[in-house]
């Protein structure tokens, strides 16, 4: 019995001190209060994604170089009317939308500013590939990506400096300008190289254009995986940011096309102003907030960029699908109507020929 109550204690005092026991990569123990590393795997992560964002971000803006050919350009710079249209709408509706957005839904400071970054972006490379297929201006629509691009170094710290005064003067929220200044000047560097490629070398440019293309999608996706990981709470995000989401790229799309129709451009240039409005480059936002940004704001505002590449790019599918649809059945009413023209015609050719005897004259043959 007394064998048995002792084994009974050292059971029971092994089972205490094994459930008191420090991990074995406590640093300090001092019976059940241990000191633990810190866990550098999310910093160290994070170091990553800013890092293969930034590059690339990088190739997607050099493909985006190579799809510019300098005497088209040059062309569409000496007859600005269209480019500034596009600015207008690139620079003047989307930050406003965004400002007015934010204000209409109340949303956190530091989300009302991720919804103004994406406002103040300049175009997406994907509106090239779109307005290809909705038979657009190329020239013009290339020549808009490009010039928002480079214009968005002043354009973009300028219209951050103005819509976000009223959420930035507590001092609770700073923005990063030269963080956002380098990001900017840095992209000038690919896309310049990237004109200079397709000038000396085309048929590649075509090719780092697929590429590129590829790119941008595969970048859309990393961020999405990468910052779920990194930033677990940033899904569980409110309602209205949803709802901005999904408003603000069609509220870009339906005004873009309308100013421009306003300033007098054809429909092609309308279809093409409107497109180059509503897809922004959420890329560059998503790059600008990961470096600019610390971990607990970014739980709170990391998602919004993939949110309105979602809406925008469903957007954009519809307006495709719509104009397709469109453009077939004006196809087939023209078909029919020339149809219908031509039975007139040998109609009329036949009943000529019964009052003249059977003669048809060289003129209605």
């Amino acid at each position: 019995m007394q064998t048995y109550l002792l084994s009974q204690q050292f059971k029971a005092g092994y089972l205490a001190e094994s459930s008191t026991a420090c991990p074995a990569n406590a640093t300090i123990c001092n019976g059940t209060s241990c000191v633990l590393p810190e866990d550098n795997f999310n910093e160290t992560l994070s170091v990553i994604l800013s890092t293969v964002l930034t590059i690339m971000l990088a190739l997607v803006m050099f493909s985006m170089g190579c799809n510019v050919e300098i005497k088209r350009f040059w062309s569409h710079i000496k007859r600005p009317w269209g480019i500034f249209v596009g600015f207008l709408c690139q620079f003047g509706i989307m930050p406003l939308s965004a400002f007015l957005l934010s204000l209409i839904f109340n949303v956190l400071p530091i989300q009302a500013v991720v919804v103004l970054i994406i406002g103040c972006c300049p175009g997406g490379t994907a509106s090239n590939i779109l307005a290809y297929w909705v038979d657009g201006d190329m020239d013009l629509s290339i020549s808009m990506t490009t010039c928002s691009t480079l214009l968005a170094m002043g354009m973009m710290p300028l219209c951050l400096f103005i819509y976000t005064k009223m959420w930035t003067d507590s001092d609770a929220i700073v923005l990063p300008y030269d963080s956002i200044g380098i990001s900017l000047v840095a992209l000038i560097i690919p896309v310049s190289f990237g004109i200079f490629v397709n000038h000396k070398w085309p048929s590649k440019a075509k090719i780092i254009l697929k590429i590129g293309s590829i790119l941008g999608a595969v970048l859309i996706v990393l961020i999405a995986v990468v910052g779920g990981i990194l930033y677990k709470g940033s899904w569980i995000i409110s309602p209205k940011l949803w709802i901005i989401g999904t408003i603000f790229p069609a509220a870009g799309y339906s005004l873009g096309f309308f100013l421009a129709r306003v300033a007098g451009l054809s429909w092609h240039r309308c279809r093409t102003v409107s497109l180059e409005t509503g897809m922004q480059n959420t890329q560059l936002c998503s790059t600008i907030v990961q470096l600019s940004f610390s971990p607990e704001q970014l739980e709170l505002m990391f998602t919004f960029p993939l949110i309105y590449s979602i809406f925008q790019l469903l957007f954009a599918i519809l307006i495709l699908g719509g104009y397709r649809v469109y453009r077939r059945h004006r196809i087939k009413t023209k078909t029919d109507v020339e149809k219908t023209e031509e039975k007139e015609d040998s109609k009329s050719t036949s009943s000529h020929a019964k009052v003249n005897g059977g003669f048809v004259s060289n003129e209605s043959k």
